[in-house]
């Protein structure tokens, strides 16, 4: 089926306010009077899509959080107190033990983000049979999420995606699944998808963002991969390895966030490099924190950024201090390509 979204994307610069008149006129022909199912995030792309789908279809939104257990340091509560307050149903499914059981064992990262997808759409099925019939399922999915995955590449002329409703050019080899794309399994108990940011780069969804109404706090909210965390731990995946990431990572954050040039994403990396250190009089034996940050336009290539260096001690420095069991912090300075944003 061709996704309705895609024709919206046109070759000049995104006019905010048309794009919000146009999708919601698509969104509401889309779904009619049918109540609509949204994986809610917290982050840019799913933030944008929940005010969208309320403006289109105010009272037929039912907004469902997955605390996965892979969420930053206290950003489940965030959510739950910032989406809590919109005109739309919020449910918060407590999954924690359930994703980590799933990922027990499991290195391979493309593994780890199907598992996790398939996993996110078994709860949806399960939480809308809770709620009675709730024949469409929204996603935040973006433009590169389609390429990276694998999906029709963009139309021979530039950046530009074609506007006869598909996307034109070759179809891309698969970087890495995401949730809402490469991982949906093909038995989904929803009769259709809604995507209404599908024709959109990441910096035009934040202008959307800002052009709906959502605070700065939202749409300047850090991207965050679906997987989340279990994607920025290399290897297996354990309770113990993200409580130590979510402290590593909110350091980074918070460094990162007060310069004067913010970089466009940063973030920490749980490493499945052990190195030696000491602390005290004592030998160690730890993982090594990774940092990355990078400047770019629409996520599609990037460089890392040139972050001062008195800046990358005092985050190495807080990390090895208060975090016990870390003692080597590196910083990676690989652009995209070769390299992806993401480690995994």
């Amino acid at each position: 089926m061709k996704n309705p979204y895609i024709a919206l994307r046109k070759c000049e610069v995104l006019d905010a306010a048309l794009y919000e008149e146009s999708a919601i006129e698509v969104i509401k022909k889309q779904v009619g009077t049918s109540r609509v199912l949204l994986a809610l995030s917290g982050g840019v792309d799913s933030s944008v899509c929940a005010s969208l789908l309320t403006k289109a279809v105010p009272g037929q939104l039912t907004c469902i959080f997955v605390d996965h257990g892979f969420m930053r340091l206290n950003e489940g509560d965030e959510i739950e107190r910032v989406f809590s307050g919109y005109e739309m149903e919020f449910v918060r499914v407590d999954a924690e033990e359930r994703f980590l059981s799933r990922l027990a064992g499991v290195t391979d990262p493309e593994e780890k983000r199907k598992i996790v997808g398939g996993e996110f759409i078994r709860v949806f099925e399960e939480e809308s049979a809770k709620l009675g019939d709730i024949p469409f399922l929204a996603q935040g999915t973006i433009y590169p999420d389609i390429v990276e995955s694998g999906g029709e590449g963009a139309a021979s002329g530039g950046d530009c995606v074609a506007s006869g409703g598909e996307l034109g050019g070759t179809k891309s080899a698969t970087i890495k699944s995401h949730h809402n794309v490469g991982g949906l399994p093909e038995n989904l108990a929803f009769s259709e998808l809604v995507e209404p940011l599908s024709g959109l780069y990441k910096s035009e969804v934040r202008a959307l963002g800002r052009q709906l109404g959502l605070p700065e706090t939202l749409v300047n909210r850090q991207p965050f991969p679906g997987p989340g965390l279990s994607v920025r731990v290399l290897g297996e995946v354990t309770k113990e390895k993200l409580d130590v990431l979510r402290v590593a990572d909110a350091i980074v954050r918070e460094e990162m966030g007060a310069l004067k040039r913010i970089p466009d994403q940063y973030f920490a990396v749980m490493t499945s490099t052990y190195s030696v250190g000491v602390k005290g009089d004592s030998r160690t034996y730890d993982p090594v924190i990774a940092v990355r940050a990078v400047e770019t336009v629409d996520f599609m290539t990037g460089e890392y950024a040139p972050v001062p260096h008195e800046v990358l001690g005092r985050i190495s420095s807080r990390i090895t201090s208060e975090i016990p069991t870390v003692s080597r912090v590196v910083y990676d300075i690989t652009s995209k390509p070769p390299a992806t944003v993401e480690w995994e």
